[in-house]
């Protein structure tokens, strides 16, 4: 019995012993696996960093051609005083300039006269009040308003006409 009890120690100890380096082989690993995850942490927020710092540089050098253009008529308009040659010259910079915002995915918001006002895309700066309307409707687009891609990001201003407070009813 003693003999025994003395062989399951022996046991018990190879086990153990085997189990002790499995476990520190084991911590061994989940410390590389740690490191390697700091490390990757690290780079991703390095490149993230860098991505920001540098995320706009394509439409910089876009809208640095439209500048370069703008200083051009400048520089142009005063040598000459025609008022025609000035004015081709700005609106083929405005032509460029909506190109890059085109190629950014910005868009005009529609905004035409008796269309029904949209909160989310209109800002009302002004209200009259008529009694052949049953809804708000757009009388007058005082400044364009543009999406990027489907979000707001600047809404136009607009002018209303609501419907005639004095024909409707009180509860």
């Amino acid at each position: 019995m003693v003999e025994d009890q003395k062989k399951k120690t022996v046991d018990y100890q190879k086990l153990l012993n085997t189990e002790t380096i499995r476990s520190e082989d084991y911590l061994k690993r989940l410390k590389y696996l740690q490191a390697d995850y700091d490390n990757l942490k690290k780079r991703t927020e390095r490149q993230i960093v860098e991505a920001k710092k540098y995320c706009t540089e394509n439409i910089i050098i876009q809208l640095l051609d439209v500048k370069t253009e703008l200083e051009l008529a400048i520089d142009n308009s005063k040598l000459t005083d025609s008022k025609e040659v000035i004015i081709e010259g700005v609106q083929m910079t405005l032509k460029k300039l909506d190109k890059v915002l085109e190629q950014e995915g910005v868009s005009l918001i529609d905004c035409k006269k008796d269309t029904v006002f949209d909160p989310a895309c209109h800002h009302a700066i002004a209200a009259t009040e008529r009694d052949d309307i049953e809804e708000c409707l757009i009388t007058e687009e005082v400044r364009k308003g543009y999406k990027m891609k489907k979000k707001v990001i600047r809404p136009s201003f607009v002018k209303v006409a609501v419907k005639s407070s004095k024909n409707k009813k009180l509860k």
